[in-house]
């Protein structure tokens, strides 16, 4: 079975690994995006398939645009069963999707049709889901719109964290993929179409997405510091300070007469309790900028917080 992988990110490595260890499977080329320039000395950094590409000794191909001509002509010349995508982060042309003889295979890090598009992993734990899961489909023109041949589901706990989460979906949908081409190639794959109407989207997210809303319910910002962990992750301005917010808990004292983001409690045995729009907020674990992170004892211990004290809300 002739394979040509499609992959960015940290989620793409466990399949990547999965195909190149199983025996009927042969990579012909891995594709990644470009080499990009980060930091502040701007240096050249690799994608993490790049990495783990290079570690397998396996061909290495990249492309700015995998739709151009040139490109589809090499990508011809590898006769390819199958064109697995996994977080790639391009769309393919109807072109392209015709190429492998088997077709072009996505595995998406939702219960398709809810959460399609680029960030379903972080949405699943912000809107407080309990179960989530992987899908692998057959690739059309649109973004995670085609149609389902296997999914898995994925309990979340209450405290599990948008990375924990990523790297268990990552290491199961390797196995799913998996059986998804075995059973593709043997004519034994189910093909199911996708209901449009009951789709739902996780677009991009960036930096902004960790600013804490004071004045939703302490189990919306639980989600939301769990959802933004590691990355890009939860903060709160105090003191014209920012405050990275690494952990939380909900506490079952009743509501306080406080405005939303007030601390109404900051000592050794309470912690440090924040009265949100509805419930009080425990923090656990919170970072000052350039400081390291803290559980809430040990900051207290070399930080004092005024009681009633108030962190910035959104307007």
């Amino acid at each position: 079975m002739k394979i040509v992988y499609m992959g960015t990110p940290e989620f793409a490595v466990p399949s990547l690994v999965a195909l190149n260890n199983d025996k009927q499977i042969e990579i012909k080329a891995v594709i990644t995006q470009p080499d990009r320039k980060s930091g502040r000395g701007q240096q050249i950094h690799y994608s993490d398939i790049k990495e783990q590409a290079l570690d397998l000794d396996l061909k290495i191909m990249q492309s700015e645009n995998v739709n151009q001509k040139d490109f589809l002509n090499k990508l011809k010349q590898l006769e390819p069963d199958f064109i697995v995508v996994v977080a790639f982060g391009q769309k393919l042309s109807p072109e392209l999707l015709e190429i492998p003889k088997y077709g072009c295979i996505n595995l998406h890090a939702s219960l398709l049709p809810e959460y399609r598009g680029s960030s379903p992993i972080h949405r699943a734990i912000i809107d407080g889901k309990k179960v989530t899961g992987n899908t692998t489909m057959y690739m059309d023109e649109g973004w995670d719109d085609g149609d389902i041949i296997y999914q898995q589901q994925v309990e979340i706990s209450e405290e599990e964290t948008v990375g924990e989460l990523h790297d268990e979906l990552a290491e199961r949908g390797a196995e799913l993929l998996l059986k998804t081409l075995k059973d593709v190639k043997a004519g034994e794959a189910p093909r199911i179409p996708q209901d449009d109407s009951e789709a739902t989207f996780a677009y991009k997210i960036d930096k902004s997405l960790g600013e804490i809303d004071w004045n939703q319910s302490a189990q919306d910002i639980h989600n939301l510091i769990r959802g933004v962990n590691p990355w890009p992750g939860a903060y709160s301005e105090l003191n014209d300070d920012r405050i990275k917010i690494w952990k939380s808990s909900l506490s079952q004292q009743e509501n306080s007469d406080y405005q939303p983001g007030t601390i109404i409690k900051a000592d050794q045995d309470a912690g440090i309790l924040v009265q949100t729009g509805d419930g009080i907020l425990s923090i656990e674990k919170l970072q000052l900028p350039g400081a390291k992170r803290l559980k809430a004892a040990d900051f207290l211990n070399g930080h004092q917080l005024e009681e009633k004290t108030k962190f910035k809300t959104k307007e």
